[in-house]
C-alpha cells in the first residue's frame, strides 16, 4: 500500500494484487466487478493500474459477503447505493427501507445455507456410520 499523493491526500490505496490479497478474492473477479459497474476502482496509475483506496476495500468485503448468499450483481449494486446514501443521510428512509429489505433478505438466505449445512453434517455422519 502507498499514500496516494494523486489526490493531495495521504489516504493508503492499493493496487489490484494487493486488493485481490486482502479479499480473498481473485484479480480475475475484481476486474469484472470493475467492468460491469460494480466496484470501478478509484483512480488510475500514470501506466494505467487500478488504484484502490480502503473504502473500496470495505465495500468489496461488503459484496464479498454477499457472493455466498446467492445475491446478483444488480441486487450488490442496489445495497451499495443503499449504504452511500445512508453514509450521507442516515435518515433517509428509502435507503432506510431498502436496507432493512436487504436485512431481511440476508437473514432468509442465511438460514437456508445454515439448514443446508445441517442436513450435509447429517449426510456425513450417516455416511461415517456405515
Amino acid at each position: 500500500m502507498m499514500p496516494n499523493t494523486a489526490r493531495g491526500t495521504t489516504e493508503r490505496t492499493m493496487h489490484i494484487g494487493d486488493l485481490a490479497e486482502a479479499t480473498g478474492l481473485s484479480q480475475r473477479t475484481i476486474r469484472h466487478y470493475d467492468e460491469v459497474g460494480l466496484l470501478p476502482a478509484s483512480t488510475r496509475s500514470d501506466g494505467g493500474f487500478r488504484i484502490y483506496t480502503e473504502s473500496d476495500l470495505q465495500r468489496m468485503l461488503v459484496i464479498r459477503s454477499m457472493k455466498p448468499l446467492g445475491f446478483t450483481l444488480e441486487e450488490m449494486g442496489e445495497l451499495l447505493e443503499a449504504v452511500d446514501a445512508l453514509a450521507q443521510d442516515t435518515t433517509d428512509p428509502a435507503a432506510r427501507t431498502k436496507m432493512e429489505d436487504f436485512i431481511s433478505r440476508a437473514a432468509t438466505k442465511r438460514e437456508k445455507l445454515a439448514l443446508n449445512l445441517r442436513r450435509a453434517d447429517a449426510f456425513l455422519g450417516d455416511l461415517r456410520t456405515k
